[in-house]
């Protein structure tokens, strides 16, 4: 759920209109976002708890982006002055704060509210929302990754505790189950900053491994430039069959669940790969803008994802 890039926007999920005031501003962008967050098709309570969870995924990566609604509402409500709405490291402490209220007490934050009846449901544990505010309080002490492993780590705390939080939410966690989800929603993950390499550095952020920039000969100002030069392309494609790689390590989990379930998770991984191949078909040049799969990429894409060919 961290600015999701690689597929089409979704109808709002049933019982978003229901919130009010800040819970409401920040569970209608599930309307924007690009992959479904709880499509019709899921059984009721599953689309209330996924959309409690995505309520509380994406007030944290607003807080660590800085994206929340003017006015310091969200700050006022996490018991931060106005004088310090703008520090997002001392607004991410006050959402890990309410977030532990959510185990132990009654939060503050009405998404948080929102969120305790679900934990409680679904006996889900504190680690990936801890993990996601983690990623959220990295984002503002490292700018930059200098390898792979360095970014597979990232990922561990941004991305793979989403599909972790689905698999829990819907009953169907195990090892093999998790090992897989992790794989596909790193893999995303890679896929969004491939997409967002200009708008990442707009916010003095680079996720392209320093070792693979000095072995492919990219500057931190090729970034800048308004189309991609012939070694950019280069790591870009690079990247993107590493991002590939792990959707075909991660695509046995669509075949491994049962029923409605398996369609949103065809839908992630197709998503992927037609974005992938949006990429490619841009010869791998992000820079002018995210490239983005047609609806007809992304049919085929599911298509081959759920008769298992990926």
């Amino acid at each position: 759920m961290r600015r999701p890039r690689p597929g089409q926007p979704t109808m709002t999920p049933p019982g978003t209109a229901r919130a009010a005031g800040p819970e409401r501003a920040t569970l209608d962008k599930a309307a924007a976002e690009n992959f479904p967050v709880a499509p019709f098709f899921l059984p009721r309570a599953w689309r209330a708890d996924l959309m409690a969870v995505y309520g509380f995924a994406r007030l944290v990566d607003d807080i660590g982006d800085g994206d929340l609604a003017p006015g310091g509402v969200d700050a006022a409500l996490l018991g931060v002055s106005p004088e310090q709405a703008h520090d997002r490291l001392l607004l991410l402490d006050a959402f890990e704060a309410d977030l532990r209220r959510v185990f132990d007490g009654t939060p503050r934050h009405p998404l948080l509210r929102r969120l305790q009846p679900t934990v409680r449901r679904r006996a889900l544990t504190p680690g990936p929302f801890l993990a996601l505010i983690a990623a959220n309080r990295q984002d503002q002490l490292v700018t930059r990754y200098e390898t792979y492993d360095d970014l597979l780590a990232y990922c561990e705390l941004s991305a793979n505790p989403v599909g972790r939080l689905v698999l829990a939410v819907t009953g169907t966690a195990s090892p093999e189950r998790v090992r897989r989800s992790d794989a596909v929603c790193t893999a995303l993950q890679i896929v969004e900053h491939l997409q967002d390499v200009a708008e990442d550095l707009g916010r003095d952020r680079i996720y392209l491994p320093a070792e693979d920039m000095k072995r492919f000969h990219v500057q931190e100002a090729d970034l800048a430039a308004p189309t991609a030069g012939a070694s950019l392309r280069a790591l870009i494609a690079f990247e993107a069959e590493r991002a590939r790689a792990l959707l075909r390590e991660g695509d046995p989990l669509v075949s491994s669940v049962p029923g409605r379930l398996r369609l949103l998770l065809a839908g992630f991984v197709a998503g992927g790969r037609a974005a992938l191949d949006a990429i490619a078909a841009a010869e791998f040049d992000v820079l002018p803008g995210p490239p983005r799969p047609g609806k007809l990429m992304l049919l085929r894409e599911a298509g081959v994802t759920l008769r298992g060919e990926g």
